[in-house]
């Protein structure tokens, strides 16, 4: 395949180099004349294990060339792979400047050019909506042409890591590619028709998202450890020993367990604990703002569905589960006791359903908890879930046992908010499945 790639940094240079090497015909653009003649001249323009031997084994072989010429880089291919730096603004917002001036250059090449059937790829980190509301127009505007009349666009974020991005581009942990119409990132796949490794065709905005939760969810790992290991140190103990065998737990620790977006954590020990590891910090004079996050934040959450609540301003609400968990009878700390609490503090009629608890059989810290929160819960609760017929929005805080429930309710024109996110009917006005 004929293909371009736009900018040459530590992305660009590897992206250009490996295709070449796997038998494309690569010409890479940058505006920098010193890296443009590095690679010309078989170097690499960065430091970067493997890669001086890759990039002069591939311009030997005529199949890797650099220019400054945006035009000439267009003319000679099929594909363009936009791989320029989004830096952060004084302001800490994204400046895609860069993006936006390479993506107008290569729309007004596709017009000079008279180019049909070409692909433009964006490879640079944006926030989601860049491509669909920056990238999209601005290839319009210089090329004259809308999109889909002799030129596509798709998205395909990278996950290229400083010191080890050869090994990565091979090896990748994931494909991700975005495409604004169906087939339109056939091409790509084509590009790495020989690479073993998960594969994902999503939307330009999900695609977008992605690269951001990773990194944002590295920097957690990384305070998170520091965060641990400051509290370790302070308390005499050898944080890589706790550490090391935290990481060696991979059904729950290090799993998908609990990745799920949807209502706040609760229970008899999450909050318990994060709250007990909080005060000895500070007793150890440790500050450790990750961790001290963590139950405003979870607060954060269930005020959010309340407020999702009040906008409605039903007459009677209905909640589908009450224990901090489904399957358990367990009320202590439980978001949805706090959701109730709430919503009857507002002056809320609620009926609540779940089949597992029961008051009579509350003993104990968890009988304790409810009369001080729910003091006449005996009065709120219903026997069956069809009692929630009366109610004009429910609440779906655990799962249905029968999928159709949401299906009737919506019918009979009730709200459903769902917190579970596993009923999602996107297609219908009444359904806000909020985290789906």
């Amino acid at each position: 395949m004929r293909i371009s790639v736009f900018g040459l940094g530590y992305v660009g240079t590897v992206t250009a180099a490996c295709l070449a090497d796997d038998g494309h015909s690569v010409i890479g653009v940058d505006i920098a004349e010193d890296k443009t003649e590095r690679i010309n001249t078989g170097r690499s323009p960065i430091v970067e294990r493997g890669l001086d031997e890759i990039i002069a084994r591939a311009v030997g072989g005529n199949r890797l060339q650099a220019t400054t010429d945006a035009d000439r880089a267009v003319a000679a291919s099929e594909l363009a792979i936009v791989c320029v730096g989004t830096p952060s603004s004084e302001n800490s917002s994204l400046d895609t400047r860069y993006v936006e001036r390479v993506t107008s250059e290569i729309g007004a090449s596709i017009s000079k050019n008279q180019k049909r059937d070409f692909l433009f790829v964006l490879r640079s980190t944006v926030l989601p909506g860049t491509t669909r509301n920056l990238v999209i127009p601005a290839l319009e505007n210089s090329s004259g042409r809308a999109c889909g009349d002799g030129y596509d666009v798709a998205f395909y974020p990278e996950f290229l890591r400083e010191g080890s991005s050869v090994e990565d581009f091979y090896h990748p942990p994931k494909i991700v590619v975005a495409e604004r119409v169906a087939g339109a990132s056939a091409r790509i796949a084509y590009l790495y028709k020989d690479i073993q490794s998960p594969r994902f065709v999503t939307a330009l905005e999900v695609a977008e998202m992605i690269k951001y939760t990773d990194n944002a969810f590295h920097a957690v790992k990384i305070t998170f450890a520091n965060e641990v290991g400051r509290l370790c140190r302070a308390l005499g103990i050898d944080s890589r020993d706790v550490m090391n065998i935290f990481c060696a737990d991979r059904q729950l620790n290090i799993s998908t367990a609990y990745f799920r977006p949807g209502f706040a954590f609760g229970g008899s020990c999450l909050p318990k604990d994060v709250r007990a590891l909080i005060y000895r910090a500070r007793h150890s004079d440790i500050h450790l703002p990750l961790l001290e996050g963590l139950l405003p934040s979870n607060a954060e959450q269930i005020e959010r569905v309340f407020q999702r609540i009040e906008l409605r301003r039903p007459s009677e609400v209905g909640l589908v589960g009450l224990a901090f968990k489904p399957g358990t009878d367990d009320l202590r700390e439980s978001p949805l006791v706090t959701l109730a609490e709430r919503l009857l503090g507002r002056g809320y009629k609620l009926r609540i359903y779940d089949s597992e608890v029961e008051t009579a059989r509350l003993v104990g810290g968890n009988r304790a908890y409810v009369e001080l929160h729910l003091p006449h819960l005996s009065r709120l609760m219903v026997s069956s879930i069809e009692e929630m017929g009366a109610c004009d929005i429910i609440i779906v805080g655990h799962p249905l046992k029968e999928d159709s429930l949401i299906d009737r309710w919506l019918g009979e024109g009730k709200s459903v908010l769902d917190l579970m996110g596993k009923h999602a009917r996107a297609d219908h006005a009444g359904y806000d499945g909020l985290y789906w």
